[in-house]
């Protein structure tokens, strides 16, 4: 390839289940915006992520060469990544850009912290990947339901003192209501028969809607659990009973930290998350998909702990000079995400930054100016950008870029 360090990437989708059946996945939308590479949208066939990394899983490419991008990244660490983000990050994109289209509830699940990802790393390899964790955030493109974090304490407490079907699951000594009595909680649940599951949930229906106080949306949302996945699936019980029930809207973010519990619900979203592919999953999925109980159990920290804690705000970007940026940073040291909204008109600078970047269009046009070059942009259009490039872009029409980075 060319010596530039700006580059437009092909990337791939996968086909998970949960995804957006054809045209209706924005994932696979965006996709298929990028020319020449010979993706054509299937009407049955499900979208589920568009990746946009050097993950070796579904690494993005160059689109001029076909090269993979973890190829090019090695053969030009220092152009590319920069001196900082080799010495922190071990020479790779220490981060992994998604689009995630969701038809349907995603796996509960948990991502491991990076002692537990190296143990299980190093004992399974082919399950667990790398040895890295893989805390992420969440930004909603449009309305977008989660399963996120810890309700409080009282919330859950409440529910399993006043409703009798779930007595059951409390543990023996219930003298003080804390984050051990939760853990328990959910061991007992994932535990339990699918018979007690199904009864469970078919006794917590016939309970009036006002016995649920402010939680009364537990039977609005339990229905389509069931139609998703089965009554006997004890993902229903633990994330509507002990988990966060967010409902976003486009422009909204969550972060959520390793060994959180989550589990997207519905809705299109730009999803960052460190360079790991590591999961554990035990709910909302056969029972033959599902982790060791007592390894997810045990894995559980127990932060956030209310809904606002889970969301991540945005604040408007130094790096920017025309005031049309906003930036979410998590509280990780992998990545930033910059949000650039241009109108009819306008243009934006992003100056230098010490690391690399990938960028993505998820509405409008325009041009992007960098290294004396100008580049066209369009609806999923992906571009790589080495660390220490200034870019300017421009728009007649309007224009949304996603652009996350390291440093």
């Amino acid at each position: 390839m060319s010596s530039n360090s700006v580059f437009q990437l092909q990337c791939s989708c996968n086909n998970y289940p949960w995804g957006k059946t054809g045209k209706e996945s924005l994932a696979a939308q965006l996709c298929a915006g990028t020319p020449n590479t010979g993706f054509q949208i299937q009407d049955d066939q499900p979208y589920a992520e568009m990746w946009m990394g050097d993950y070796p899983v579904l690494p993005a490419k160059v689109l001029e060469t076909g090269e993979e991008l973890h190829k090019v990244l090695d053969q030009n660490k220092e152009k590319l990544l920069g001196k900082n983000c080799i010495e922190k990050f071990d020479a790779v994109l220490p981060f992994l850009p998604k689009i995630l289209s969701i038809a349907k509830a995603l796996p509960l699940q948990i991502h491991p912290d990076k002692d537990l990802s190296a143990r299980l790393h190093a004992k399974d390899p082919e399950k667990f990947t790398d040895p890295n964790h893989k805390p992420e955030i969440a930004i909603a493109l449009g309305p977008f339901e989660v399963f996120a974090g810890w309700k409080p304490n009282n919330d859950i407490k409440v529910l399993f003192d006043t409703l009798e079907p779930l007595k059951k699951f409390l543990p023996n000594s219930h003298l003080h209501f804390n984050n051990d009595s939760i853990r328990s909680i959910c061991q007992n649940i994932f535990k339990a028969s699918d018979e007690t599951i199904k009864e469970t949930q078919e006794a917590l229906q016939k309970i009036p809607r006002e016995r649920y106080g402010t939680q009364s949306y537990i039977l609005d949302v339990l229905p389509r659990l069931q139609e998703q996945y089965s009554t006997e699936d004890p993902g229903n019980l633990v994330a509507l009973l002990t988990m966060n029930y967010i409902t976003l809207s486009a422009g909204d973010a969550i972060y959520v930290p390793a060994d959180c519990p989550h589990a997207y619900l519905s809705g299109d979203i730009v999803e960052c998350m460190a360079r790991s592919n590591n999961v554990l999953n035990t709910g909302f999925c056969p029972r033959a998909d599902r982790d060791s109980i007592d390894l997810f159990t045990q894995a559980l920290t127990f932060s956030p702990h209310n809904a606002e804690q889970v969301l991540l705000g945005s604040t408007p970007s130094t790096r920017a000079r025309l005031g049309k940026t906003v930036e979410y940073q998590p509280a990780m040291s992998e990545f930033n995400m910059m949000k650039t909204v241009l109108n009819p008109g306008e243009t934006e600078t992003v100056e230098k930054i010490d690391g690399p970047s990938v960028l993505f269009v998820t509405e409008g046009s325009g041009k992007m100016s960098a290294e004396g070059e100008r580049f066209e942009l369009q609806e999923g259009f992906i571009f790589f950008v080495g660390q220490g490039v200034e870019t300017t872009y421009e728009t007649g029409k309007g224009l949304v870029i996603y652009r996350a980075y390291a440093e």
